[in-house]
């Protein structure tokens, strides 16, 4: 028997995604048409004798959680569960503290996924992979190659080219150590809890020796990655499983343009029926293009490639959208243009305006480089990036927005360039 844990942090984190955060939290926030947690859910529910999915995090429970909850039950026909924090945790400290739900049913075996990556989920091959090391108490991790510049940014993984055996473990370091990084998807066993409890006993002593206030709590905050790898690494428990298959982080908005690109190129093998087709009447495709259902799209539009179009979207005649997030309830009005941009819930373009972004996609020319994270500003400028329209904003006609950001219910009446709009 296997489950699944999926860390999806809380309100704190996650600021570099605003606007779009404060409508939805980021884990629900949609990739490729659905909540980006879906993609998890669904790697997980491929993995035979896969029993429960727990959701990790310190958002309040509301109603959006809930209902994704309800549906996605009743869709992949197994129980989820979210287990709130009182605090933030860090990425050990939330499983730890909720090891007694983990372990109920007495698992073999557990997965750890971080919410804000994407990937293509190599979940039943790590299995395989552990249960081949012949250590039924080794714990096994995703990593993946980098350009040498851009593993500073990541955890960084030395291991035994024949036997996977992570040697050595260095979270950022600050000087070239390897080109693998750490993916964020682990499959432990049970005995990780007690390594972790080694830290968290270790933390304790130490504030109990400082006598700080609240010193439980804060020896309740655990990072995996710092506190428990570096210290796992070259004693013949912790392996890397090696992908070449995608892998992204989902930090900023212009990476989750960047992650639906991924899953929707994946959606020709795996989901098909998710991909809108060139069809007789029906809009112009280009590339990978979904389109919810409910959607109305006059015939002349021009969509793609990597284009999602979200739930009552209304695109108008000669519309072109490429690059782009159409979230639901968004209306563009007749000869607009959308290029690299995410528009928000219920937003309105007005005819003839143009929303243009800059991509923040990775080298094309470099198989190993990553998405950048870049900072909101350069310079005293603000970077030029992708625009976002946050919701129920409204584009009057024949304007130029371009790599701007557009806080929620704000009615523009001229163009923008280079500006956060407040």
């Amino acid at each position: 028997m296997l489950k699944a844990v999926i860390l999806i942090g809380g309100p704190q984190k996650g600021t570099r995604f605003r606007p779009l955060s404060f409508e939805v939290p980021k884990p629900l926030f949609p990739v490729a048409g659905v909540p980006m947690i879906q993609h998890h859910i669904e790697a997980c529910t491929k993995v035979p004798s896969m029993k429960e999915i727990l959701l990790v995090g310190f958002y309040q429970p509301n109603e959006a959680l809930s209902r994704f909850l309800v549906s996605a039950q009743q869709e992949f026909k197994i129980p989820i569960r979210y287990l709130q924090e009182y605090a933030a945790l860090g990425t050990g400290g939330g499983i730890y503290h909720f090891r007694d739900q983990i372990l109920s049913g007495s698992p073999e075996a557990f997965f750890v996924l971080n919410a804000d990556v994407c990937s293509e989920f190599p979940l039943p091959e790590m299995l395989a992979f552990q249960q081949q090391r012949g250590d039924p108490h080794s714990f096994v991790m995703l990593g993946t190659t980098a350009n040498r510049k851009q593993s500073l940014n990541y955890g960084c993984i030395v291991a035994n080219t024949e036997t996977c055996e992570v040697l050595h473990y260095v979270e950022k370091p600050s000087t070239f150590v390897s080109e693998i990084i750490n993916c964020g998807i682990y499959l432990f066993t049970p005995a990780i809890f007690q390594h972790i409890g080694e830290v968290f006993q270790r933390t304790q002593q130490e504030l109990l020796l400082e006598q700080s206030p609240n010193g439980w709590q804060r020896a309740e905050v655990i990072r995996l990655e710092q506190d428990v790898f570096t210290a796992l690494a070259g004693h013949g428990k912790l392996y890397v499983y090696k992908t070449d298959g995608f892998w992204s982080q989902i930090k900023s908005a212009g990476s989750a343009i960047y992650a639906s690109r991924l899953y929707l190129s994946q959606y020709s093998q795996c989901h098909p029926e998710r991909l809108a087709p060139n069809s007789p009447g029906g809009p112009t495709v280009r590339g990978n293009v979904y389109v919810h259902p409910t959607a109305s799209i006059d015939r002349s539009a021009v969509l793609g490639p990597n284009v999602s179009i979200g739930k009552g979207v209304m695109v108008g005649a000669g519309v072109r959208v490429r690059e782009s997030i159409i979230l639901h309830g968004a209306s563009l009005q007749d000869h607009t243009c959308v290029l690299n941009s995410i528009v928000g819930w219920d937003s309105t373009i007005g005819r003839w305006a143009r929303v243009e972004g800059t991509p923040s996609d990775p080298n094309p020319n470099d198989p190993y480089a990553k998405i950048d994270s870049e900072t909101l500003f350069r310079d005293g400028r603000l970077t030029p990036s992708i625009t976002i329209l946050g919701c129920n904003v409204t584009i009057p006609a024949e304007v130029v927005i371009l790599n701007s950001i557009v806080l929620p219910h704000k009615e523009l009446s001229r163009s923008f360039k280079n500006q956060i709009i407040l």
